[in-house]
């Protein structure tokens, strides 16, 4: 795998347009190099991304964490690409599986989808082409669009990726969104710092930063008073009065 290939991939990556969607996703890759500049890329585009370099690592995660779509090579070290698929697949979660590989022949290709993949690319491929492929799988991996929250005059709309507070926009980066979403849809639930780290960045946080705090001070500069979010000692944060209406 050239360096220059590798370069070239995440400026690709970096250079797409398009409407976010955030998910989560895991690169199963035994290729560290390719691996690594997948998840830069995508995370470039506002994805929550983990990695494994083989297929036990790959089957670990993939039990553990709730991923949106998988992408995953066929040839691994330990567990193959088509054991861990048949896995993922027979636990009956809405995860979708995109096959990543070399062998791009029409026979490779059904033998792929048989096994329960969602999708099938082959390599090389064109990453734009990757990176449309993955919003598409994820927005089938996610149910229904969710209702309205609210808490007060504060609403969030999870499907239009937006938030108002008496009317008026509130403007928040991703991770302003997706702390703001978790606490409003715990419906006064406390969520701890741990969660919200889990939810709403990926594996490669540091369990010991403050990027949970500094989030949270952010977004409730942002908000105006009254303030919505109450720090629970000890605990983490919840929002008491979050609801939820129809959209």
């Amino acid at each position: 795998m050239s360096a220059y290939f590798l370069v070239g991939l995440v400026r690709l990556f970096s250079g797409i347009c398009g409407t976010v969607v955030d998910v989560r996703i895991l690169v199963v890759e035994d290729e560290e190099p390719l691996a690594d500049a997948i998840a830069r890329g995508l995370r470039r585009e506002g994805m929550a991304v983990d990695v494994a370099l083989n297929g036990d690592d790959g089957h670990e995660k993939s039990s553990i964490t709730r991923y949106d779509v998988v992408l995953l090579d066929r040839d691994l070290p330990g567990m193959s690409g088509d054991e861990l698929c048949k896995e993922i697949v027979a636990s009956g979660e809405l995860t979708r599986v995109l096959m990543l590989t070399a062998s791009g022949t029409v026979s490779d290709r059904v033998e792929g989808l048989s096994l329960g993949a969602d999708d099938y690319l082959a390599k090389p491929f064109a990453f734009p082409e990757l990176v449309a492929r993955v919003r598409a799988l994820g927005r089938r991996a996610t149910p229904a669009a969710p209702p309205l929250l609210t808490a007060g005059d504060v609403e969030l709309d999870p499907a239009r990726r937006t938030v108002r507070r008496g009317g008026e926009s509130v403007e928040l980066t991703r991770k302003e969104f997706g702390v703001l979403e978790v606490l409003m849809a715990a419906k006064g639930a406390v969520v701890s710092s741990e969660e919200l780290l889990e939810r709403v960045w990926d594996e490669n946080a540091d369990p010991f930063t403050t990027t949970v705090r500094v989030t949270v001070m952010t977004l409730r500069k942002k908000l105006g008073e009254p303030g919505i979010i109450e720090t629970v000692v000890g605990s983490g944060y919840r929002v008491p009065d979050a609801g939820s209406t129809k959209g």
